[in-house]
């Protein structure tokens, strides 16, 4: 589908299921998913688009920018290759054992080094967000995707993107709290990015950081 704001035409794609409420969902990567009811009339579902105006144009434009500047770079698979963790660079020794493995083996090697330590930083960090928000998940999963760094579903389960590892961790916890924000609020209305800013005011920077950076948190 197609909404016009101003001069700006923006696409998106409608995911239907069982669901009670129409919620925004906008990646890295500028790909829009609005997740509505079934049987969501398509003038609602544009209603809810145009509530979220604001929010659409500022965030899809610094996506824009962040891809014009964003000048990806091959990763060399050898000793001396360099990969962030924690949002710093480290040689690929520092990360995995090397020894004689063929760049495919590394690769699947460093993958796995990313998924483990991804879970083993989502599970430390978001007790005590948890608590604070007075909420529980109903599961956390680590998985590979090429469009979010996290989701939570209606049933309460919660994923997160096993490239998060390689944020800083305050921009991990970023994303753990907006997750945790959305077994409150499915939707991003005023009430979900009002709770969000309660826990952490500075979540616009995180947001930034993830649009300018996402790109290069690659294998």
């Amino acid at each position: 589908m197609k909404i016009q704001f101003d001069e700006r035409t923006i696409e998106f794609n409608v995911q239907y299921s069982k669901r009670t409420k129409i919620a925004i969902q906008l990646e890295t990567i500028g790909l829009i998913t609005v997740k509505a009811p079934n049987g969501t009339p398509e003038e609602d579902i544009l209603r809810v688009m145009e509530r979220n105006k604001q929010w659409l144009l500022d965030n899809t434009s610094k996506l824009d920018q962040a891809k014009a500047n964003a000048v990806p770079q091959a990763k060399e698979y050898e000793e001396q290759g360099q990969f962030l963790y924690l949002g710093k660079k480290y040689f690929l020794h520092e990360l995995i054992e090397v020894g004689d493995a063929s760049e495919e083996e590394l690769r699947q090697k460093l993958k796995k080094f990313y998924f483990t330590s991804c879970k083993k930083i989502v599970l430390e960090r978001i007790e005590g967000y948890q608590k604070q928000l007075r909420v529980k998940p109903k599961s956390i999963d680590i998985e590979e995707s090429t469009t979010k760094w996290g989701s939570c579903h209606s049933s309460k389960k919660i994923t997160f993107n096993y490239r998060l590892a390689m944020a800083p961790i305050e921009v991990i916890d970023y994303v753990i709290v907006h997750e945790l924000c959305h077994l409150l609020h499915m939707n991003h209305d005023r009430s979900f990015w009002r709770k969000l800013g309660s826990i952490m005011p500075d979540y616009k920077d995180k947001e930034e950081y993830l649009a300018r950076h996402g790109q290069h948190m690659t294998l």
